[in-house]
């Protein structure tokens, strides 16, 4: 019984992160609302992995949590310098000050 009102309670959330996802004012908003939907899911798959008596599901749900965490990386990547291809090697040089001589 407590299981299903931990996935009542989970589903709700979830819901709410999708009203944020479609609302949210902001770029960065609606990242947010992705990955707070992200763990929820994350959440749902261990509540359901029990419910059935399937507790191998924690293994999903770490995989998908991987998953969502280099996702929601890359995507702030993306909106941050504008592709995936440039490496951190090209960022390093365009903030340094050139040195003065002494």
């Amino acid at each position: 019984m407590m299981y299903v009102v931990a996935g009542i309670a989970i589903l709700l959330t979830m819901g709410m992160a999708l009203a944020r996802m479609m609302a949210g004012p902001t770029l960065y908003d609606r990242i947010l609302a992705t990955n707070v939907f992200g763990t929820k899911t994350v959440l749902i798959i261990a509540v359901i992995g029990f419910l059935v008596g399937r507790p191998e599901f924690i293994d999903v749900a770490i995989v998908y949590a991987l998953i969502n965490f280099i996702g929601i990386v890359a995507i702030l990547k993306f909106f941050e310098y504008g592709s995936f291809g440039s490496g951190s090697q090209d960022l390093a040089g365009k903030d340094k000050q050139p040195e003065e001589p002494r």
